[in-house]
Order: C-alpha cells, then sequence, then structure tokens
C-alpha cells in the first residue's frame, strides 16, 4: 500500500541534536516541509556515507525551508554515542530519531520484521503532513542526498501553482506542464 498522498500516523520519540536530548512527535513534521531519512542501524558501513551526505545538503534545504530528520530502530543514547565517536556523524546537525519501539518504522512500512531494523526509506511529507515522495532501496544501496534538492523544488511548486505539474528531469525555473484535454497525446 503506498503512503503517498496519506498524513503521517501520530508519534511521539526521543531524539538526539547537537548535544542534546530532545522530544519529536508528528506534529513536528506539520507547519513545514519535513524529509525522513530512515536508514538500518548506527555504527555501520553505508548508513554513515548517506547520513554524512545528507549532511552536506542540509543548509540547502534548510534554506528552502525544510527540516531533516534521520531515523534508525536505534535509541537516541546510540545517536549520541555514534555522533561522539564517527567522524562522518560528529558533523550531522539534523535531528537523529530514535525508534526502539519501531513504531515509526512501522507507521512509514519501511520495518524489515525479522532484521528488526528499517530499510532505506526517504520521504518528503508536506507541511500539512503528507507525504508527497517515497523512495524505499535494498540494504546495499545508498542513497544520493543531492536528488532531494530537485525533488523538493519540484513538490513545492506543485503545492504553490495549483493545476501544474513538473516533468521528468524538471530543474526550477524550467518549463512545467498544465494538464488538459489539449494535452493529451501531444508530449
Amino acid at each position: 500500500m503506498s503512503l503517498i498522498g496519506k498524513t503521517i500516523g501520530e508519534f511521539k520519540a526521543e531524539a538526539y541534536q547537537n548535544g542534546k536530548f530532545l522530544s519529536v512527535s508528528s506534529e513536528d513534521f506539520k507547519g513545514q516541509w519535513s524529509v525522513v531519512c530512515f536508514y538500518p542501524a548506527d555504527f555501520t558501513f553505508v548508513c554513515p556515507t548517506e547520513l554524512g551526505d545528507l549532511q552536506d545538503q542540509y543548509a540547502t534545504l534548510k534554506s528552502m525551508g525544510v527540516e531533516v530528520y534521520s531515523v534508525s530502530t536505534d535509541t537516541h543514547f546510540t545517536h549520541k554515542a555514534w555522533h561522539d565517536h564517527s567522524e562522518a556523524i560528529n558533523k550531522i546537525e539534523y535531528i537523529m530519531i530514535g525508534d526502539p519501539s519501531q513504531k515509526i518504522s512501522r507507521l512509514f512500512d519501511v520495518l524489515d520484521e525479522e532484521a528488526g531494523l528499517a530499510d532505506r526509506g526517504t520521504f518528503i511529507i508536506d507541511p500539512d503532513g503528507v507525504v508527497q515522495s517515497v523512495e524505499i532501496t535494498a540494504g546495499g544501496i545508498g542513497r544520493d542526498a543531492s536528488i532531494l534538492i530537485d525533488k523538493m523544488k519540484a513538490a513545492q511548486y506543485v503545492r504553490n501553482n495549483p493545476g501544474e505539474v513538473c516533468p521528468a528531469k524538471w530543474k526550477e525555473g524550467s518549463a512545467t506542464l498544465k494538464p488538459s484535454i489539449d494535452l493529451v497525446g501531444k508530449i
């Protein structure tokens, strides 16, 4: 079942960010654009490369009014320990949510029940708390966070310009489409 167009389910969790523990809930996703990045586990191999790459895009995403959250089934304590001991992770400024109960991973349908770990899933959530984009990859396939910038720009454009859609490889400032009977069979 696709989560596209659905409001995220309610949750509360503990998180780590910039030397502090904080509580996060599904309510925090409302009123702003959000990127939620699930990954299998702290202290692993592909995960730090992805989270570091996401940090490299964080300032750009923040300038677009986007908050970033990473989520694994580790605890917020484990996130802190990883942050304190990994060169790749200690540069992370965004919120790292602990999901040891696996509730959030289940809500987003990325939990590998047998392993007890989250799959690699990236979600773009609009200010109403509605999922606009989903990408899920196998455990051995790392993601490229730079792709999120164009996806986010397209999602924001479509929200702000009802009746228009962004074609493949759309870049900010390029032509969009206005679906109508006049376009049928002409693209």
